[in-house]
């Protein structure tokens, strides 16, 4: 697969997981009994589907901006490698496999399984960053 398909691909999928997550927590909170639009109750914690729900949510708000500024930088000066289009493809994976795991595991220990996929994410962005570096002293 060409890199720039491959980078086109994967931030297509980071954005459909974005709206999957929205979705979902916004299905699974207005489920509950006495919901309040836009609130989540403070008292909740990871044994509560509503609060993993909005969490994994909440984290991709805090993580996937950063993320896609950073491919979007790539694709503005003209990042070709195969290699971007690997490490976008890795940071969607690795949302995907957090979201999961933040849905199936209800767990206060830190790190927690899905810690794996936050710091795999976290390094694709990294990975990025240094690409653009290099594309931009290269120039």
């Amino acid at each position: 697969m060409q890199a720039q398909t491959l980078v086109f691909t994967g931030v297509w999928i980071i954005i459909a997981t974005w709206v999957v997550q929205w979705a979902v927590a916004a299905a699974v909170k207005a489920k509950q009994p006495g919901a309040i639009p836009g609130k989540v109750p403070k008292d909740l914690s990871h044994d509560s589907l509503v609060f993993r729900c909005h969490r994994t949510f909440m984290n991709s708000i805090e993580n996937v901006p950063m993320f896609l500024a950073t491919v979007f930088l790539g694709v503005f000066l003209g990042l070709e490698s195969d290699w971007f289009g690997y490490w976008v493809m890795l940071f969607a994976i690795a949302r995907i496999l957090h979201m999961v795991l933040y849905y199936a595991i209800a767990t206060e220990k830190n790190p927690s399984p899905r810690s794996w996929f936050f710091t795999l994410g976290a390094i694709a962005n990294i990975a990025i960053l240094v690409q653009c570096a290099m594309q931009l002293w290269a120039a």
